[in-house]
């Protein structure tokens, strides 16, 4: 339970952090898309271990292998199977948190729902799971891609460091240019720093994601309970270390009046659009239009090498210093992450809309 995701297009991952690997399947590609490994490494590339200073040094080259669903350079409509093999493992990190809780991490909650638990680096609670997610969400940016639809992730504030609002999407290359993933250069630089010094002091940091969706086309999504936003959260809140997601203008939103927070309706180049964009190119759960953008908000890694209290798994008081290799901020790396869960989102309500609203012709 709690291993899939999405209902056309279905994934379901599987493995643990120190375990043999991690895998994907994903079920319900269309036939005859032109896919390759190549198409995907770049997407495991970026959210990878070992990038830069202020990332994890675990040294993990992420090589993907596509045992199934592919023949001849083509899908075949059947349960495409991918694996990334575990090299750089080192379980004796963990030793001390076999038997001890690491405060605000799952081993508690693992512990007493499964009466087991994989210690090693987190088993599966482990943020090394989603490149699951990568592998799959980066054939769906690619289907995604024919019709036009372009998402665009990058890191907006770490801790208490904001970067400016952007007025046009940044190009990758100067998402890129930074290990912060903030295309804002002076920001970036700041947040750099900030990551550093939060590392050499045994400390973490947090933050949040922008993410905006371009090229939607009017009418993709559901009411009620299958809205866009509504599958979203869950996507967002799914990896691990969320704390928080909000689209369009979101918690800010509620200090405005309604006169000052709609989208006015105009007509322009012959198409309905709004004049301003605070629903975040969505209402009543459906795209309309307008460019998609949320926010994601990430805390600070729960592993610190600072000293800790809690308890061992026989309730007795006792301390814990964090172990392993562990990332400073998590921010940098899931930008991908954010990426690939809104490409499994919004190509599972491109199929839907299609079934339901495009695939039938009813005589008048």
């Amino acid at each position: 339970m709690g291993n899939s995701f999405g209902a056309l297009f279905r994934i379901s991952s599987w493995g643990e952090s120190h375990g043999g690997g991690i895998g994907v399947v994903v079920d319900g590609c269309p036939p005859n898309l032109p896919l390759s490994a190549r198409d995907i490494q770049p997407y495991l590339d970026r959210r990878r271990p070992g990038q830069s200073k202020i990332t994890t040094p675990r040294n993990e080259k992420d090589s993907i292998e596509i045992l199934s669903g592919v023949f001849e350079g083509k899908t075949l409509g059947t349960p495409i199977a991918m694996l990334v093999r575990n090299q750089d493992a080192r379980p004796k990190a963990y030793d001390e948190m076999k038997t001890k809780f690491r405060p605000s991490h799952a081993d508690f909650t693992y512990q007493k729902k499964f009466g087991i638990r994989n210690h090693e680096g987190g088993g599966r609670s482990s943020a090394r799971e989603t490149i699951a997610r990568v592998a799959a969400g980066a054939i769906a940016q690619k289907i995604l891609s024919f019709d036009g639809v372009s998402i665009c992730a990058y890191v907006e504030r770490i801790h208490d460091l904001q970067a400016p609002e952007l007025a046009q999407v940044p190009s990758i290359e100067s998402i890129e240019a930074s290990p912060t993933r903030c295309p804002h250069p002076e920001t970036a630089n700041k947040m750099e720093q900030l990551i550093i010094d939060a590392k050499k002091s045994g400390d973490s940091v947090g933050g949040s994601v922008l993410c905006r969706v371009n090229g939607l086309p009017i009418g993709w999504g559901a009411p009620v309970f299958d809205r866009i936003e509504a599958d979203l959260a869950k996507a967002m809140l799914s990896l691990p270390a969320t704390k928080g997601f909000e689209v369009g203008s979101g918690f800010q939103g509620t200090f405005l009046k309604g006169s000052e927070h709609n989208d006015p309706f105009e007509e322009r180049d012959g198409q309905v659009r709004t004049s301003s964009n605070r629903s975040g190119g969505l209402q009543g759960g459906i795209t309309n239009g307008e460019e998609l953008y949320f926010r994601t908000a990430f805390k600070p890694t729960a592993t610190v090498l600072k000293p800790q209290q809690t308890v061992d798994e026989d309730g007795q008081e006792t301390e814990l210093i964090g172990r392993g290799r562990h990332d400073p901020c998590v921010l940098p790396r899931a930008v991908p992450i954010v990426e690939a869960m809104t490409s499994l989102v919004l190509l599972d309500h491109r199929m839907l809309h299609h079934a339901q609203c495009e695939s039938f012709e009813f005589a008048e």
